[in-house]
């Protein structure tokens, strides 16, 4: 395998993101981000964590955690 082989960026890995937002949020919520893993954490933040396929799909998990 040549050094132009190996530098060439794999399509099919995705990217983990982690989102923390402030304040607990509801059961309701969980439904809209079920890739995601949702941990409600002890100082009173709730982090969204998990794999992200695109850059189309980051964009549509930001506009539902500000919606």
């Amino acid at each position: 395998m040549t050094d132009e082989q190996k530098s060439k960026p794999d399509v099919q890995q995705q990217t983990v993101y982690q989102f923390r937002i402030k304040g607990h949020w509801d059961q309701q919520w969980f439904a809209w981000f079920e890739t995601l893993t949702i941990t409600l954490e002890e100082d009173g933040n709730t982090l969204l964590r998990g794999a992200v396929a695109d850059q189309s799909a980051l964009y549509g998990i930001l506009k539902r955690i500000r919606d």
